[in-house]
């Protein structure tokens, strides 16, 4: 196949990229890559593969419509894994533009675009505008206020926010964007959706970890924090907009 025929059956059916890096993606995965939404929240077992499909989608990014992708998590050590994954994506395909430039958190190709991982705090990423795509890792740890300081970056380029996660508990503004949000496209991938993953394995993992962090991180499941003395739902029910404030 030539060059030129590549490119464009990547541009066609961008889950082509990653099976063009060696892997074939599983039928969420091609349906995420194969995408036009522009806001997108994974929720997503561990070990699914939801890390390795937003590489493939940052590099997808980066090749095809250049210009700045970040990549954000809570702490650095999960941005770092994040762009590792995006390295070995874009090392394992053919015919990419040349890398000018690069680091530990960071890649620049010779058609302009920029690959920048960072740590997830408010005053780190604030410097940074006119963003592509934005993806944020372990995004259900991520706090309310970087959430903000993120959707500004994709105000003048329309680009892609895509958040990938497997819960923790009924909080934040993921939880919220999930169960109450308007304008995003949600996927849910549970361990029993995963191939890859042995059944009698979730088994052993579900006797090890206890049922109420299995539902969480394999599950797919918000569950309350196992700190709280009272379930999210009694405390809901017992809210009302009836009663006047006592002051304003």
């Amino acid at each position: 196949m030539s060059i030129l025929a590549r490119d464009l059956n990547r541009m066609l059916n961008p889950a082509q990229l990653m099976r063009d890096a060696g892997m074939e993606p599983d039928a969420w995965q091609a349906d995420v890559l194969n995408s036009d939404a522009r806001r997108m929240l994974l929720l997503c077992s561990r070990q699914s593969g939801k890390s390795t499909t937003c590489a493939a989608l940052a590099v997808n990014q980066a090749i095809y419509d250049p210009g700045l992708v970040l990549l954000i998590a809570p702490a650095q050590r999960q941005s770092s894994e994040l762009f590792r994954k995006v390295n070995e994506v874009y090392r394992a395909l053919p015919d990419v533009p040349r890398i000018v430039q690069e680091s530990a958190m960071r890649l620049e190709l010779a058609n302009g675009s920029r690959i920048i991982a960072l740590p997830g705090t408010e005053g780190t990423i604030r410097g940074y505008s006119g963003a592509k795509t934005v993806i944020v890792d372990e995004a259900s740890r991520v706090d309310n206020a970087l959430f903000a300081a993120v959707r500004p970056m994709l105000a003048t380029t329309q680009g892609r926010f895509v958040a990938l996660t497997t819960p923790y508990g009924k909080r934040g503004w993921f939880y919220e964007a999930w169960e109450h949000g308007q304008g995003w496209e949600r996927t849910m991938v549970t361990a029993a959706d995963c191939p890859r993953i042995d059944p009698v394995w979730l088994e052993e993992e579900r006797a090890l970890i206890g049922d109420w962090q299995f539902r969480q991180e394999y599950g797919c499941e918000f569950v309350d924090t196992d700190e709280q003395f009272f379930a999210s739902e009694l405390i809901e029910a017992a809210l009302t907009s009836e009663v006047t404030p006592l002051w304003s």
